[in-house]
């Protein structure tokens, strides 16, 4: 399952972030900073999935943005992954070169929108791009 849902850019500043259990605010703040750390640390040769504390973190990233996903330890790695391209392929063809910007806050909505048709609580229900588009 799905516990949240991260798009990050290059200076470590949450752009987006959506979760799917119940987390404090402070609590957040200090999750996310250190899920941040730990990708922005990393080289491109390395893996793309993390195991941290007790679950897995899966993350992508497309020029100045990282995209991170936490899931629990049965969810599938490489879904998840391919879940995370085909939604940046969505805000692509939506925003035009979403990969090349930075996010204004008003693309906010739009953005959690378009995941919301991805996703119906913490599960994935489409992963095809042709559908969600």
């Amino acid at each position: 399952m799905i516990k949240f849902f991260l798009m990050v850019n290059k200076q470590g500043q949450t752009r987006l972030s959506r979760y799917y259990e119940h987390i404090e605010i402070h609590k957040r703040t200090m999750l996310e900073a250190e899920v941040i750390k730990h990708c922005l640390s990393r080289s491109k040769d390395q893996c793309s999935f993390i195991e941290y504390k007790d679950f897995k973190l899966v993350y992508r990233q497309y020029a100045a943005l990282f995209v991170v996903v936490g899931i629990n330890e049965t969810e599938n790695e490489m879904a998840v992954y391919e879940l995370i391209h085909n939604f940046v392929e969505v805000l692509d063809k939506y925003f035009s070169r979403v990969r090349k910007r930075e996010y204004r806050a008003e693309d906010a909505v739009k953005q959690r929108c378009s995941f919301s048709a991805y996703s119906l609580g913490q599960h994935c229900i489409y992963s095809n791009y042709y559908l969600v588009n």
